[in-house]
């Protein structure tokens, strides 16, 4: 009877020393994982408390004892990240994928997305879902349609060409289509290719009045740098900057402002194919250092934000799509969607073409001078543009900016805190410290080893609603 009243006793000893403690009410605890904060870098065996949407505090592990009555996940041996974005995606370029987009991304810790171009109508409703269900949707924010000029590139004319653009045919009918927009508050404003230097003046304008940033592609009226200083806070794929970096850059403007006339009257895209054809690998063939340094400076002084969608060029130049490994990441698509793109993958050309990749050399190229110079990157792919699949293709983009010359923790820089910036979000997103809301990866592998390792997703953590790997996996089976 005593050796039962002992052992009743120890057991009793035990169980409550268990219980002692710090009780975090209505929160959860992460213990002891490895932060990795974007600024800050790596931190060894830290726990991280969250309540409701917020990040309330992290300390050392061992310097803070907590009660085994928290709601505790193990994080030993993992690795702790801010959510990721993907800055360059488009909803409404193949409508019948969209609805699956928003599953693709979470489940591959894309925790915010922006749109960068389709009608408000089809894409705000998206938006709207985010804010509606914070906890379950990434963030999402939008430009509305390309902002474009009297020969809109995007106009539905074909499957390659659906309707994301808006045609303005002077600065009076842009002003007013612009007016809208900014009525259905939308988070920035896209310029395109096709405007006159008035047009994107004016919409340059309107966006400063209206503290909007302006991106796009730098308009083929216009030379980048004259575009910069009038207000494009980001430029888009690298898009027609070469054009002012070559010997020939005064001629070919010349011969630009002329075919820009279109005296036969041919459509949008097929005039920018032409101008693109016609003077793009002449431009990269023939550079002259010292307009490159003009622009790059310029641009590192306006900190004109770049997003270069290097995956997006890897993969057309050399056709990664056909590979056979390519073709068994399509297995997280709808299964229709799948059947699709493989379809549209067979039937396109096998032929590699020397010229594309020798601008996509240039591109990455370009991305490690300009990231040397200061100028500031953010990581986006154009999914699902080029087969890009929606969540895995942000993956795929940090490994290509890995190879043009940043560091891993620089590369989770474009995909965390930089877009808070853009944003002006930095003060409550894209960090992990106290008073921020809890959008955060947990993953297996430690990501400044190897940049890859931000594929090996353990949990996503969206508005502070933890999701654990068989949650995700199921986002992937709707």
């Amino acid at each position: 009877m005593k050796r039962i009243i002992i052992l009743i006793t120890l057991f009793t000893t035990i169980f409550s020393c268990k219980k002692e403690g710090v009780f975090f009410d209505n929160a959860f605890v992460i213990e002891d994982i490895n932060l990795i904060d974007p600024i800050d870098g790596l931190k060894e065996n830290r726990s991280v408390v969250i309540r409701g949407n917020k990040i309330i505090k992290t300390f050392k592990t061992n310097e803070v004892e907590i009660s085994s009555e928290n709601k505790i996940y193990p994080g030993k041996g993992k690795f702790l990240i801010p959510g990721l974005w993907d800055f360059h995606v488009h909803f409404s370029f193949e409508r019948n994928f969209a609805e699956a987009m928003p599953n693709l991304f979470l489940a591959h810790g894309i925790t915010s997305v922006r749109d960068t171009g389709g009608e408000i109508d089809f894409v705000n409703p998206y938006k709207k879902t985010a804010l509606e269900h914070p906890k379950t949707k990434s963030r999402v924010k939008i430009a509305g349609p390309l902002i474009d000029g009297k020969y809109n590139v995007y106009d539905g004319s074909s499957p390659y060409f659906p309707v994301l653009s808006i045609q303005n045919k002077d600065v009076s009918q842009l002003e007013k289509n612009v007016a809208y927009l900014v009525e259905q508050k939308v988070d920035f404003l896209k310029a395109y290719e096709m405007l006159s230097p008035e047009q994107f003046k004016t919409l340059a304008q309107i966006a400063k009045k209206n503290n909007l940033k302006l991106t796009g592609h730098v308009p083929l009226s216009m030379n980048v740098i004259e575009a910069s200083n009038l207000g494009l806070s980001s430029i888009e794929h690298l898009r027609n900057i070469e054009l002012s970096m070559t010997n020939q850059s005064d001629a070919l403007f010349e011969e630009r402002r002329e075919l820009l006339k279109n005296k036969n009257q041919i459509k949008g895209s097929a005039l920018r194919s032409m101008l693109h054809k016609k003077q793009r690998m002449k431009s990269v063939y023939d550079l002259d250092s010292t307009k490159i340094n003009q622009v790059v400076d310029v641009l590192a002084k306006n900190n004109t934000w770049q997003i270069p969608t290097l995956a997006l060029y890897i993969n057309f130049a050399f056709k990664k799509f056909k590979t056979p490994e390519y073709l068994s990441l399509l297995d997280v698509l709808p299964k229709s969607k799948k059947e699709e793109w493989i379809e549209k993958i067979n039937a396109s050309d096998a032929s590699v073409d020397q010229q594309t990749i020798d601008y996509t050399a240039w591109s990455s190229g370009m991305v490690n001078y300009m990231h040397k110079k200061g100028i500031p990157f953010l990581a986006g792919t154009d999914t699902p543009i080029g087969f890009l699949v929606p969540g895995l293709s942000l993956h795929h983009e940090l490994e290509e900016l890995k190879k043009s010359g940043l560091s891993e923790l620089e590369i989770l820089q474009t995909a965390t805190i930089n877009p808070a910036k853009y944003f002006d979000l930095q003060d409550s997103l894209g960090r992990i410290k106290s008073n921020y809301v809890a959008d955060l990866i947990i993953l297996d592998k430690n990501p400044l080893q190897d940049i890859a390792n931000t594929k090996s997703i353990r949990a996503v953590i969206k508005d502070g609603n933890y999701m654990n790997r068989s949650y995700l996996d199921s986002l992937l089976k709707q």
